[in-house]
């Protein structure tokens, strides 16, 4: 019997190891746009149109590559970020893998132009499948613009498998929220099927958050009281539990400038938010950690969305405090006010007093009654029991005139 295993063909490979990096258009802008910020760039445009299936395109300003560095940077495992495999604990970049660019050429047509500052020309390289069909010398400018054509071209049933173009659309949408976040010292451009949809100028973090979001959002953030400990560094805003919506919820929670996916610490700001919010609430929130590359690892996934935590639990509790602590200061968390009233206090100098009693004047003689008193004794003590003096020209003066009307009417009933 004939041996069966065999080594795959290298362009079967990499349209294997492509379904796990780039899913759908929206991996793609994420992985380009990580090369991008990679690069150092401070500008950087992103075009889309048909919701990435026609044209994802990404134009940086950053440092550009070589000749030689921008055939290499097509093959897989081909990176610059790593030499050895202790530097995967100390990564300061977004890509390390060389997987992105190598699952891109093996799913789509590419056209990528690059130049470096020091250089007067430029590279042009084309590749479909994995093939490289053109390479020449061009002009333009510094930087890097490489455009992916035609997604899937040569896996229909991928392609088949894509959503609509309102629902890939809000994917890309989605993954360039994420960058765009951690990133707010970057010029961020936005077009779609030709039309600019956002110019995120360089800004700070809540600049960023309202230019993403809306005005409005302004008056929804309360920021975290920035905690800096030795383990972590945590800053952002979390969103005020009146503002918060049932449906669609904005969690963002970014390590060394990375966006990331965690449960865990996700419950840690949920329970913060115990007694605020209503059980199928969830808590929205613009969350930032800064901490040693050495104590997280990042490879633990393709899309590098999950990082796995060496000091978890401190990290949690960390978090929690955190969040609590800016709903409470800034009188949103309900609380119970045990301080008292000052005026209550016992002045210094009457500390060793003995308490006086109050002193109330009062007139023995006054008696409210006395008058009324004495004119009944006196009418009593007349001979006359029953004589009263009368009073009546009060009540007399009513029936004045009675008995000439009586009279009047009378006479009128005779005739």
């Amino acid at each position: 019997m004939s041996d069966i295993i065999r080594l795959l063909p290298d362009h079967v490979a990499n349209q294997i190891a492509a379904g796990e990096v780039i899913q759908r258009p929206a991996s793609a802008v994420k992985e380009l746009m990580e090369n991008a910020i990679d690069a150092r760039a401070t500008e950087i445009k992103l075009l889309i149109k048909d919701a990435g299936k026609t044209l994802v395109q990404v134009i940086d300003n950053g440092i550009g590559m070589s000749t030689t560095d921008a055939r290499m940077a097509f093959e897989r495992h081909a990176t610059s970020k790593i030499q050895k495999a202790e530097d995967l604990f100390h990564l300061q970049t977004k890509g390390f893998r060389g997987e992105a660019l190598a699952s891109i050429v093996a799913i789509a047509h590419v056209e990528m132009q690059t130049k470096r500052p020091e250089d007067e020309l430029g590279t042009e390289i084309h590749i479909e499948g994995s093939k490289i069909t053109r390479q020449e010398p061009c002009v333009c400018p510094t930087g890097t613009s490489i455009a992916m054509k035609n997604l899937f071209f040569n896996i229909p049933a991928r392609r088949n498998f894509l959503k609509s173009d309102t629902v890939e659309f809000r994917h890309i949408l989605d993954e360039f929220h994420r960058v765009a976040l951690a990133h707010p010292a970057i010029h961020f451009y936005l077009y779609n099927n030709g039309n600019e949809l956002f110019n995120l100028p360089a800004t700070n973090f809540r600049q960023r958050i309202v230019h993403l979001f809306g005005g409005k959002t302004n008056e929804k953030l309360v920021p975290i009281i920035a905690e800096d400990t030795p383990l972590v560094k945590i800053s952002g805003f979390i969103v005020k539990p009146e503002y918060l919506a049932k449906t669609k919820n904005l969690q963002f929670l970014m390590v060394n400038h990375r966006f990331v996916k965690n449960q865990y610490l996700n419950h840690a700001i949920t329970a913060a938010y115990e007694g605020l919010i209503h059980a199928d609430q969830k808590p929205e929130y613009f969350i930032s950690l800064e901490v040693d590359p050495a104590t997280i690892d990042i490879n633990i996934h393709p899309t590098k969305t999950e990082i796995k935590f060496e000091e978890e639990h401190s990290i949690y509790a960390l978090l929690k405090s955190a969040v609590k602590h800016s709903l409470g200061q800034f009188n949103i968390a309900p609380t119970l006010d045990f301080s008292k009233d000052p005026t209550f206090d016992i002045p210094y100098n009457y500390k060793d007093k003995a308490p006086e009693l109050p002193r109330i004047q009062v007139d023995p003689n006054f008696n409210p009654f006395k008058e009324e008193y004495e004119s009944r004794s006196s009418s009593r003590s007349s001979s006359n029991f029953g004589n009263y003096p009368k009073k009546t020209a009060s009540w007399e003066s009513l029936y004045t005139g009675i008995e000439s009307a009586i009279d009047t009417s009378a006479s009128e009933t005779i005739v």
